[in-house]
């Protein structure tokens, strides 16, 4: 009853006050009731996925393979509703669906009791790109002025780049390739025009540099104050590209060849 009073809410605001902005809000409030519906019915038929997961509130607190209908019922649900409603923010619950979906689909992977971290590891990292590779073909396919991939970008990352920083690498070279990782992050939130990217590619450098302070170079006198030089640069480059993005990005844009100019979404070529 939630739900079909927020989308009867939200048709009215949408279609007869031309309130576009809290109707497709409304819109998204009747999708996020979807898990809880789901739930209930499958209470009512004890009938789940994997085994019982409990409580409803613990839907948002531990990692169990029986939310994977409820997660699943929500993205039905939100594409649904993207199919009647172009309003980008209806794919927020997609998007947090997948994510959650990402973390409980290892169980039934590999089983309810026979599976490790490691497993969870790979499993996350593994969707989590799958869900950036949907999202950029999502972008790809959009119109100028409309981001139907933030939140499918956003939610991606948690996943890939969340697996991939808790992963135990074992090796340096295994940390610089994580490291490596992270710049090609950042690169991306350039041509993609998301600074989501780059957020999570600076907080990814930010611990290896950590790494490298803390453990390889503990004991040295002259890496603080080369870690101090490197603050302060990229604080100097920051405010460099504040000043000059503009031309910054022109040239980037400039020095793609013609097939990767393709490749770049015509929302962040209009922007550049």
């Amino acid at each position: 009853m939630y739900a079909v009073s927020f989308w009867l809410a939200g048709r009215t605001l949408w279609d007869r006050n031309r309130l576009v902005i809290p109707g497709g809000l409304l819109f998204t409030m009747a999708v996020c009731m979807t898990p809880l519906a789901v739930y209930g019915l499958e209470r009512i038929f004890n009938m789940w996925p994997v085994e019982d997961p409990g409580v409803y509130r613990g839907f948002h607190e531990w990692v169990r393979g029986g939310w994977l209908m409820m997660e699943a019922a929500t993205i039905v649900a939100g594409l649904s509703a993207l199919r009647y409603r172009r309003f980008p923010f209806l794919t927020a619950p997609i998007a947090f669906a997948l994510w959650y979906m990402s973390m409980d689909l290892t169980p039934l992977v590999f089983g309810a009791d026979d599976y490790s971290w490691q497993n969870r590891e790979w499993v996350s990292v593994m969707f989590g790109l799958a869900m950036l590779l949907t999202a950029y073909l999502v972008d790809l396919r959009g119109k100028v002025g409309e981001d139907f991939a933030f939140w499918g970008y956003l939610f991606g990352l948690m996943a890939f780049w969340g697996g991939l920083s808790i992963m135990d690498s074992g090796t340096e070279l295994s940390k610089l390739g994580y490291a490596f990782v992270n710049v090609k992050l950042i690169a991306l939130s350039v041509l993609l025009r998301q600074r989501s990217f780059i957020v999570f590619g600076s907080m990814g450098l930010l611990g290896y540099i950590g790494h490298l302070s803390y453990r390889v170079f503990q004991d040295s006198l002259l890496f603080p104050m080369v870690l101090t030089m490197i603050g302060l640069a990229v604080i100097y480059l920051g405010v460099l590209y504040q000043r000059h993005h503009g031309a910054f990005e022109a040239f980037v844009r400039d020095s793609l060849p013609d097939f990767a100019r393709e490749l770049v979404p015509a929302r962040a070529r209009a922007s550049y």
